[in-house]
């Protein structure tokens, strides 16, 4: 491999639930929310680059549920130099794919620990397709 995740942490969070009204309509229509991803990249010496991976949870239908994000960064370390195009598909395919099981995590026990019993999220992200259709 030529390049290496060293370093991973929850870099922002928000997880706001506004009093017992909000609580229960999130409970109600956490299925009809849906997931987006931020991704966005920060080159911190010859070698790093700072991998900001931000899940947006948000309702479809009622945009006064405020979202909830979790923005998970990644410090990767760069072995050898690479082409652009190579680069940018580590950073907005490789390495979200690798910390996306840590955000679903950390999402899932924020909703446990919150009182919620039935919250789903997609177990996987087809990052790969979501670059390309973001290329398109």
């Amino acid at each position: 491999m030529t390049y290496k995740i060293v370093s991973k942490y929850i870099k922002d969070l928000s997880f706001e639930i506004a009093g017992a009204k909000a609580y229960f309509l999130l409970e109600k229509n956490i299925k009809n929310f849906l997931v987006n991803f931020d991704i966005k990249s920060k080159k911190i010496n010859q070698n790093v680059i700072e991998v900001d991976t931000t899940l947006y949870l948000s309702s479809k239908k009622d945009t006064n549920l405020t979202p909830i994000s979790i923005c998970f960064s990644s410090l990767v370390n760069f072995e050898k130099e690479f082409e652009k195009k190579e680069m940018e598909k580590i950073i907005l395919v490789e390495v979200p794919k690798t910390v996306y099981p840590q955000i679903r995590e950390t999402l899932f026990y924020l909703f446990e620990k919150s009182g919620f019993k039935n919250v789903d999220l997609q177990k996987e992200i087809d990052f790969e397709k979501l670059y390309e259709n973001k290329k398109s």
